[in-house]
């Protein structure tokens, strides 16, 4: 039966995310094992496990959070001893079983696309969950996973496409823009996300979207700039061009990358920022043709201030009302569950108060304004997601959305497309530096959270030495 949303907000008696239940403790029995001497059904959990951890990497859980889980699903079926290495997007599992007769076993599974779908995130989390918890055999196991995987999501792409154009406007209104930009913001997330739609069905490789989407990130800009000023309203185009780039950054793993780099994981980090960086330069190369081709048509866009402003307390709701709305609509696109979206609101909200009333206004330095921001959404989102059992993922990536440097990024393409080389430069690392910032900030957020929430953790072999020094040091008593 179908909980309510209630009571999936108010979630069980045991508040313990399932990834500090993998780390803290092994399963506490095992209720469903497998014959671990034949290779069969070994491999056949191992797949299960792979399976899983196909979903969590897919969905930008970091390889050493996916590590453990995975090992917790084998865990659970008996199968304690087994390597697991995750390289970008490979996952390599190897056992050895048997007694005199050592065989190895070894599964391999490739992640061939990273596509945020918290709707699968959230049922494999609870499958790990039921697994661990000895309720589901190997049998049933792979029925879910089949399940999840050919489940269909009711009014998928009017879903997607709502959630892309409200996020566009909630952008907007985040960078300073009136309600007309919000209208422009959001037609401009809409075409974006509909060409980007149209792409994927024909296999084009994803740094074309990201052309695509530069191109169409302006045009609209451009277009809404001349007609506005013939009704005697002026928008701003690099405010509309920027959130079009946010909404665009968004499905790249940017964050994700360095969040792996954070965690343990220089190999993966790497290879993911490369590709990211990659298709942000299709962005940028998007952006210099619209802007080409709005000078051709004659629609020219106004020369734009190198260095952002420092925003002010004038219109400080409506940026917090921005990054909150900001960050629920991206948890809508990415079919996100209603107690996930709001969570997702809560944690941008707390995150963009910090920022706005008791950070910027004082004077304290962006970056870190930024990195305590992160910080603040990693602890908030981690808390709640727990407090709710929803993945901590989901709150970390949604809740730093609304701050990536969409405008710091166009700042510096523009000026180096005007040959202001040092200016441009400038703005382009320092939207990498903020990246880091929200990166490092939500880590440290979630390790603080995982701190207070995760349970004791559970350490057998310590256990087992200091009762056997006991017992050693009593016969010796006794012997005397």
């Amino acid at each position: 039966m179908k909980r309510s949303l209630r009571d999936r907000l108010r979630g069980s008696g045991q508040r313990v995310a399932t990834i500090d239940a993998a780390r803290t403790s092994p399963p506490p029995s095992v209720l469903a094992p497998v014959d671990l001497t034949d290779p069969t059904q070994v491999a056949a959990v191992m797949m299960i496990a792979a399976r899983i951890g196909e979903i969590l990497i897919a969905n930008g859980t970091t390889s050493s959070d996916a590590i453990a889980q995975i090992r917790t699903v084998t865990s659970s079926y008996g199968l304690h001893y087994c390597h697991v290495d995750i390289t970008v997007n490979t996952i390599t599992m190897n056992a050895v079983i048997g007694g005199e007769d050592r065989t190895p076993v070894t599964v391999f599974r490739v992640v061939t696309r990273i596509s945020e779908n918290y709707h699968k995130l959230q049922e494999a989390d609870r499958l790990i969950r039921s697994i661990r918890a000895g309720a589901t055999r190997p049998e049933l196991a792979e029925k879910i996973l089949d399940d999840i995987d050919r489940s269909p999501i009711p009014w998928r792409n009017t879903r997607f496409l709502a959630g892309y154009t409200v996020m566009g406007a909630a952008v907007a209104i985040l960078l300073g823009g009136d309600w007309l930009m919000a209208v422009v913001g959001g037609i401009t997330a809409f075409l974006i996300m509909g060409f980007n739609k149209v792409l994927s069905r024909n296999d084009l490789p994803y740094f074309f979207h990201c052309v695509l989407g530069g191109f169409v990130a302006t045009i609209p800009a451009a277009v809404f700039y001349d007609f506005s000023a013939s009704i005697g309203h002026t928008i701003v185009p690099s405010q509309v061009i920027a959130s079009g780039i946010v909404v665009l950054l968004a499905g790249l793993t940017l964050v994700q990358s360095l969040l792996d780099g954070i965690t343990g994981s220089p190999v993966t980090a790497s290879a993911r920022f490369f590709n990211t960086l990659l298709n942000t330069g299709g962005i940028i190369a998007g952006v210099a043709m619209g802007l080409y081709v709005s000078n051709l048509l004659g629609v020219g866009l106004p020369p734009i201030e190198t260095m952002p402003g420092k925003p002010s307390l004038d219109g400080v709701g409506f940026r917090i009302f921005g990054s909150a709305t900001a960050a629920a609509a991206f948890a809508v696109a990415c079919f996100a569950e209603e107690a996930a979206i709001l969570v997702s609101f809560v944690t941008a909200a707390a995150g963009s108060t910090i920022y706005y009333v008791f950070l910027i206004p004082f004077g304290t330095d962006r970056f870190m304004a930024t990195a305590a921001c992160a910080t603040v959404v990693g602890l908030a989102g981690g808390l709640i997601a727990r407090r709710f059992l929803i993945s901590p993922v989901i709150t970390a990536v949604a809740g730093v959305t609304p701050f990536l440097p969409g405008s710091g990024i166009y700042r510096g393409m523009y000026a180096v497309l005007n040959e202001q080389m040092v200016v441009g430069m400038n703005n382009i690392f320092s939207a990498i530096a903020v990246c880091m910032a929200l990166a490092g900030g939500v880590v440290f957020g979630e390790w603080v959270a995982r701190r207070l929430r995760a349970p004791q953790h559970y350490l057998p072999y310590r256990a087992f030495k200091r009762v056997g020094r006991v017992t050693f040091q009593q016969i010796q008593r006794a012997l005397r």
